[in-house]
């Protein structure tokens, strides 16, 4: 693999360390901004040995798929820094609009789909193809001195290979008929990095950000199931409110805001999340 920042992402500062094979991009992101890295720095490789999902799970990357993370060292509010998640999704989906060609995408099924856009964003951290899980974004951070800390912005995407164990359904761009290889998302991601994080603009312009992620919503409007500590809540998504949380009416018309669950769309949602 030959990585190589996009030519707007070098002229903002942006820096690339890229990897072969690596355990896991996001600590050895984070393992630099506690050795005194100033952030920026985007940590690549096309095989990850030990990566991570939400709450401990494992996200395997096998050769040829896209592990990338990019450090952030921020003053800024940690509430706000977490929103992040959100404009790294807006950058992937832009970047898989660029490089997979028109009609190589499906519209997502399920329930999961309203037929607008190829590529889907999921609350809180998921990009849907043809319905289907095809990326994955997870931040974690670290308290640095001064008042400052880190946070790695992790993105995984199944380029050429997709996990089958899993129980909700999963893709890859492979086998949805794309020919884009891991060096050439790379290439489009960390450009479109760039103009979302602009628009992000340390948290002032999250409005903006939450306008664009709800145009790419999956499942908005439709029936959801939302696991939360163990508990389902049932009802129909909403919206995402200004702090980007999950919006949620029941069929008793009582909004519901939740920070953080794992949500399931159509007959998922229906049979039991």
């Amino acid at each position: 693999m030959t990585f190589r920042l996009a030519p707007t992402s070098a002229a903002e500062g942006f820096r690339l360390e890229a990897h072969d094979s690596i355990g896991s991009t996001n600590t050895v992101a984070l393992e630099h901004a506690r050795a005194g890295d100033p952030g920026k720095l985007w940590v690549v490789s096309s095989k990850q040995e030990s990566g991570r999902g939400r709450r401990g799970r494992v996200w395997a990357t096998p050769e040829g798929n896209l592990a990338a993370t990019l450090l952030v060292i921020t003053n800024g509010e940690l509430r706000l820094a977490a929103t992040m998640g959100f404009v790294a999704g807006l950058a992937l989906a832009d970047a898989l609009d660029a490089v997979v060609p028109k009609g190589r995408i499906a519209i997502g099924v399920d329930g999961a789909s309203a037929g607008q856009n190829r590529f889907e964003l999921k609350w809180p951290n998921d990009v849907l193809a043809s319905g289907a899980k095809l990326a994955g974004i997870l931040l974690e951070s670290a308290i640095l001195d001064s008042g400052r800390f880190a946070v790695a912005v992790g993105i995984g995407v199944n380029v050429v290979a997709y996990p089958e164990d899993l129980p909700y359904p999963a893709t890859s761009l492979r086998a949805l008929g794309a020919g884009c290889d891991a060096d050439t998302l790379f290439l489009a991601l960390s450009d479109a990095w760039s103009e979302n994080i602009r628009l992000w603009d340390e948290g002032r312009g999250l409005a903006a950000v939450r306008r664009r992620w709800l145009a790419r919503a999956a499942g908005l409007g439709s029936e959801v199931a939302v696991r939360i500590d163990g508990k389902v809540v049932r009802g129909v998504f909403e919206t995402i409110d200004e702090d980007c949380r999950f919006v949620i009416r029941d069929d008793r018309g009582s909004v519901q805001t939740i920070a953080a669950g794992d949500v399931h769309f159509g007959a998922v949602a229906s049979a039991g999340a």
